[in-house]
């Protein structure tokens, strides 16, 4: 009992906690990321689901939040491969990039995403760089190609040089390819959500949910359901996810969205 409170998400000390509306507490981060990840307001613990997304007001804890300026000047130096912060003066680590900010955010700035509603819609990734370069870094020319060889964007002097005999097309055909791919990918991912809310249906007429079984009958198909609904809110967020990257702005950006999130849209591939 004299162990400090921990979160049920990360199994570590809270880290800015933020209250539910059910009474349950979690780490901002970790309840901000299980929301992202299942596309639903919704309670790991008691499962209590919350129709619009509630303010989350997390307490401040030793060491976390925004970086005061003595912990700005503390920064630890960025090792090799980590990108750093886009609104940190001193530049720390990031830890996500988002798509639609087309920036890149530490563990303190990347808190309104969690918090704010609409940012919360925002797509974040795994830490890029580049993340909205329109030019080669090699030539500083306007990238033109795409090299599916090495699938990357390249400038013309590239295709001369570096990719020279590589299987090399234009932006605009490989971006209107892969639009393609995700368009049927959608396609599956909404035949996969009426599958499952057909079986909904099916498993609550055939076990007496809708009426008055027995609850001990009733018991193990309330928990197939609880299963089907978790699938059906992942299905959900993976196809509004599916239709923020296909609303580029334009080719180039759709394909470096695309490059960027590739093997995470390849999760999206339903057999």
């Amino acid at each position: 009992m004299s162990d400090p409170p921990q979160c049920c998400i990360c199994l570590e000390e809270f880290a800015r906690p933020a209250s539910l509306p059910c009474g349950h507490r979690f780490c901002l981060s970790c309840i901000g990321e299980y929301w992202r990840i299942h596309g639903a307001c919704r309670c790991p613990l008691c499962k209590a689901f919350f129709p619009t997304r509630p303010p989350l007001n997390a307490a401040q804890t030793h060491g976390a939040g925004a970086p005061t300026e003595e912990e700005e000047e503390e920064a630890p130096p960025l090792k090799a491969g980590e990108v750093p912060c886009d609104l940190c003066p001193a530049k720390r680590r990031a830890v996500k990039s988002c798509l639609a900010c087309l920036a890149s955010y530490c563990a303190a700035h990347l808190e309104p995403h969690y918090q704010r509603e609409d940012l919360g819609r925002h797509l974040l990734i795994n830490v890029v760089k580049n993340l909205e370069d329109p030019a080669c870094g090699l030539h500083g020319k306007q990238l033109q190609k795409f090299c599916r060889s090495d699938r990357t964007c390249i400038c013309a002097m590239c295709a001369q040089t570096e990719h020279r005999g590589h299987h090399i097309v234009s932006i605009h055909r490989e971006a209107t390819k892969m639009k393609v791919k995700l368009k049927w990918r959608k396609t599956k991912l909404q035949q996969a959500i009426q599958e499952r809310l057909s079986e909904v249906e099916k498993t609550e007429l055939s076990a007496g949910l809708v009426g008055t079984g027995p609850s001990e009958e009733r018991a193990p198909s309330k928990e197939l359901i609880a299963r089907l609904e978790e699938e059906i809110s992942e299905l959900r967020s993976r196809s509004a996810a599916l239709d923020q990257i296909s609303r580029g702005e334009d080719d180039l950006r759709f394909l470096q969205t695309f490059l960027h999130t590739s093997s995470w849209t390849d999760a999206f591939d339903l057999k």
